[in-house]
């Protein structure tokens, strides 16, 4: 969730992610941290490609050089009370997270 606090371990210590695994993506204005959806090999190249758990779309796919690492833990914190959830998820409920993002966000508004 945004706003959480996280800690990242890199992907060095245990290889390569796995799809329903949280990791942070290295971008040019800093991180994205999204759930890795699939791996894709092709011509002996791997592709990550992931996606936010409440976005419609997926990202575009990455080599594992642009992965920072894996989210191990996170923490909630003022900004954010809700406890983000980071175990591995191989088939998140990609529309349920949409409601409920949107729920939130009006209930942050009116309160």
């Amino acid at each position: 969730m945004p706003g959480s606090l996280i800690l990242i371990e890199p992907i060095q210590l245990k290889g390569a992610p796995v799809p329903g695994e949280i990791i942070a993506i290295r971008r040019e204005n800093g991180l994205v941290v999204h759930r890795l959806s699939k791996k894709v090999t092709k011509n002996n190249v791997t592709w990550f490609i992931a996606r936010g758990d409440s976005n419609a779309y997926t990202d575009n796919p990455v080599k594992i050089d642009k992965i920072a690492g894996r989210i191990v833990r996170a923490e909630t914190t003022g900004e954010n009370p809700v406890p983000a959830d980071i175990k591995i998820n191989t088939r998140p409920n990609y529309f349920y997270n949409r409601i409920r993002v949107i729920g939130l966000l009006i209930w942050k508004k009116i309160k």
